[in-house]
This record gives C-alpha cells, sequence and structure tokens, in this order.
C-alpha cells in the first residue's frame, strides 16, 4: 500500500470531511480576494490528500487561492527550497494579491537554524535571512513591498516543543512592529483540549491535521479569527 493509499484509509481522509462539501458563506470581505499561501506540509496538505487550508478559504469564503507549499521546508534560508527562497523565485511579483498568509513552520523548530533577532529595520535587505526571524521580517517586508496588502502568519496548534514555543512568542513581538496579523491555533487551551477520539479523527502525528482536522476543527477557528481581523483592520 502507498502512502497516499494509506493516507485515503484514514477515518479522518473520509469523503465526508472533504473542503467541497463545506457550504459557502457569504463573505464580502474575502470573496474573489487573490491569496498567497506560503508554506511547507501544514500548508501543502501533506496528510490530508493536499485538501487543507487553501482549499477550505476558497470554498467557504469565495478567496482565489494560490498555494505555494512544498514539505519539509524551513522559513530560514538555509536549504534548497526555503520559503523566502520560493517567493522571490516561483512567486509572480506581478500578480496583484490582496493578501499573504505564510505559516510558522514547524520545520524550523525541529530543524534547528538560529532564532535569531527582531532588527531594528523595515528595510528587507536588512535581514539575516539564515535565521528564523530574519526570513520572517524578508518575508512580511517583500510582501509588502511587491503587493502593499495586509501580511498573516498562522500557527499550528498546540504540540510539544519548546522551539515552537519560541517562535510563537517571537511571532507575537513581529505582529507588534509590523502590524501582522496572527491566526492563532497554538495558545487557546480550550481549542487545544480536545477528547483523545477527535485528536484521532482530526490528526495523523502531533503536526500534521487530516481532512476533518482541518475542516472541523482548524479551519473554523482560522476563519473566525481572520474575519475578526479584516473587522479590525478595515473598521
Amino acid at each position: 500500500m502507498t502512502y497516499e493509499e494509506m493516507l485515503a484509509e484514514l477515518p479522518g481522509n473520509r469523503d465526508e470531511y472533504a473542503s467541497d462539501k463545506i457550504e459557502r458563506i457569504d463573505c464580502p470581505q474575502l470573496e474573489n480576494k487573490k491569496i498567497l499561501f506560503l508554506g511547507s506540509s501544514v500548508t501543502y496538505g501533506m496528510a490530508s490528500l493536499q485538501d487543507g487550508i487553501p482549499e477550505y478559504f476558497r470554498q467557504r469564503l469565495g478567496c482565489i487561492e494560490t498555494k505555494e507549499a512544498i514539505s519539509g521546508t524551513t522559513l530560514a534560508d538555509v536549504e534548497p527550497d526555503s520559503y523566502v527562497y520560493r517567493l522571490i523565485h516561483n512567486v509572480d511579483p506581478k500578480e496583484a494579491y490582496d493578501m499573504v498568509i505564510c505559516q510558522l513552520s514547524t520545520n524550523d523548530a525541529s530543524k534547528g537554524p538560529a532564532l535569531g533577532e527582531i532588527s531594528a529595520s523595515k528595510d528587507k535587505n536588512d535581514f539575516n535571512t539564515k535565521t528564523i526571524i530574519g526570513a520572517m521580517e524578508y518575508i512580511i517586508a517583500y510582501s509588502k513591498d511587491t503587493w502593499h496588502c495586509p501580511v498573516l502568519f498562522y500557527t499550528g496548534s498546540r504540540y510539544e516543543s519548546a522551539n515552537y514555543e519560541a517562535m510563537v512568542s517571537a511571532l507575537y513581538k513581529l505582529a507588534a512592529k509590523w502590524s501582522l496579523g496572527v491566526l492563532d491555533l497554538w495558545n487557546s487551551d480550550s481549542f487545544n483540549d480536545i477528547p483523545d477520539d477527535a485528536r484521532n479523527l482530526y490528526m495523523t502525528d502531533p503536526i500534521h491535521p487530516t481532512k476533518a482536522g482541518y475542516m472541523k476543527w482548524w479551519c473554523p477557528e482560522m476563519e473566525k479569527q481572520i474575519l475578526l481581523y479584516q473587522t479590525r483592520e478595515y473598521a
């Protein structure tokens, strides 16, 4: 049995949990808005047969999504196909994106690039992209310079990782500097306190959701948070 066939057999990847089963809502804030999703395996939908966050946003909110995601890659520009490299080389700067949503990658937490420090500058040429924070600042600055649009980062749900916890803390400091949007699945005890049977349905491991995990757990919370962000941003 191939990996794809094994995933297809998981209860959490049954067709009833597919994004095309989700009811569309009226969402004038995001309908027909072009959103760039930048990430790695969680954005790609590695454990959900590539049916995850971008697909939910398209079906539920009517967004026009571009998914730039490769599994196993890092924010920090320390390996080929980093987020920074792909943002520069794979994404058309002439495309008129209305929003950039970037994954706070768990790969950086596990592969060990330096966290780095927040710069006093907002010039993209001043950041050390070999560090996690430097790469994040570059992504923010490049996106704002190129598309003049809001930039948001989203976290994963909580799992055992002191390194990722430090990244979430740094993200909030960057949010204060850059007026970032944060779609936070990490900090809420109530969000993360789910029964074991639900967790077994929603997750293939501590990091990667199934279709059910995206459609029933993660994405409805992200939807609430992004609509609240939009209300605040354009009030």
